[in-house]
């Protein structure tokens, strides 16, 4: 199985659709030659199929008794290059990966004893108590302290599935050392100002920036009337905050945030004490940078990730990622895409729900435009309600993951 099988369909009857993705599963393994024993699969559904989880789920063990199956429902699922956003819809990938080499797990299947856990695919519900510690004391049992995946976004059942349909906690995969994989975070706002230190905060209200004013740098940074700042309402509700820790740069070299920067709302303002409220509870000496989301910056920031996912596995076939041009990902493959890289069996993807539908500007642009930065490789995802990825919780990302081998 040198690429792993995919499928993606959409029907009103949640039934026609898993058969038509499954008679696509069906299709393509009768193709492939080679193909091995599939041992894993995931499963992507919309939350217009969220109550017939577990008829979806007994279906596919009914159609692969042998295979575990693992994902979770969003408000859109994504195939190789489409997307379908607030629609009945399901995407499945099915994956020959050695038996030993993963664990399926969650909240009453604890990981087996002795399971060398290297990374893991986790989805999760955004309403669970200490999200965040779950994550963190995840993370903490994987050799790499690497996580990749979403919380489920429904607004309906808030579904998971592990083997099992499930609701609440964490659930997912882990992986072994030997299960090659590639993860980048790409991010969807822009900074509108530069990184300032937090030097007084209380809870999530941050009341000084480098010593002065937290309202009174943010007015500035966004060249608003500091005697006014009720009238500027509607600019701040637009705003938001990017958080780094002290030792982290919040803003890369290519003038966006990086990786570890965790973007999150500005949900008040105090023009007595000129202080700000995040949803967050942010520490003292941590940098702060005032952003926005910005398309463009998302569509940049996104072919970047695809181009180092690219350099990292093909080093000498490609040109260093920061050196690679939007406008070299439109050549040589099927409508301007790049040949996929060989060594990618198969990806997902993770986007927030707040970057579907029209924000890319078109019906399936993000999709699209990863399908032509990466090649027309087998992907599957979902729209989610927070990213994730290490041990943090994103907002307004994308976490593309790609499993390569030879």
């Amino acid at each position: 199985m040198k690429r792993y099988p995919h499928a993606h369909a959409t029907h009103p009857d949640w039934r026609t659709g898993l058969s038509l993705a499954l008679a696509q599963l069906d299709g393509l393994l009768q193709q492939d030659l080679h193909a091995g024993v599939p041992t894993l699969g995931f499963v992507y559904l919309t939350d217009h199929y969220a109550a017939h989880a577990d008829e979806i789920l007994a279906g596919l063990q009914a159609y692969a008794p042998d295979v575990s199956w693992v994902g979770s429902v969003g408000i859109g699922v994504m195939g190789s290059g489409v997307e379908y956003f607030d629609e009945p819809a399901l995407s499945l990938m099915l994956t020959d990966l050695p038996r030993h080499s993963h664990a399926v797990f969650s909240g009453v299947q604890p990981l087996p004893p002795g399971f060398a856990a290297h990374s893991a695919l986790v989805h999760a519900d955004g309403a669970a108590p200490d999200l965040q510690e779950l994550l963190a004391e995840l993370a903490g049992r994987t050799a790499s302290g690497y996580l990749f995946g979403g919380l489920a976004a429904s607004r309906t059942r808030a579904v998971q599935l592990a083997d099992q349909v499930l609701e609440g906690g964490l659930s997912g995969v882990a992986f072994d050392a030997s299960v090659a994989l590639v993860s980048r975070v790409t991010q969807g706002c822009q900074p509108v100002g530069p990184a300032r230190r937090i030097t007084g905060v209380e809870r999530n209200v941050i009341a000084t920036l480098d010593g002065e004013p937290a309202l009174d740098c943010l007015l500035r940074d966004l060249q608003l009337d500091p005697d006014n700042p009720r009238q500027a309402l509607p600019r701040l509700q637009a705003t938001l905050v990017g958080l780094s820790d002290a030792a982290v740069a919040p803003i890369a070299r290519h003038g966006q945030f990086g990786a570890d920067t965790l973007v999150r709302h500005l949900i008040g303002i105090d023009p007595h004490e000129r202080g700000i409220a995040v949803a967050e509870q942010p520490e003292a000496g941590m940098q702060l940078a005032f952003c926005a989301r910005h398309a463009e910056a998302a569509r940049r920031d996104l072919v970047r990730i695809c181009a180092e996912i690219r350099e990292e596995l093909e080093p000498e076939a490609w040109p260093a990622a920061p050196a690679v041009a939007a406008s070299a990902f439109h050549r040589d493959g099927p409508d301007g895409a790049m040949p996929a890289a060989p060594a990618i069996k198969g990806a997902i993807y993770v986007s927030c729900s707040g970057r579907g539908g029209p924000y890319f500007g078109a019906p399936s642009a993000e999709l699209q435009l990863v399908r032509h930065a990466l090649g027309e490789v087998p992907l599957i995802g979902f729209f989610a309600g927070g990213e994730i990825a290490r041990h943090h919780l994103y907002s307004y990302t994308g976490v593309l993951t790609v499993f390569s081998g030879p």
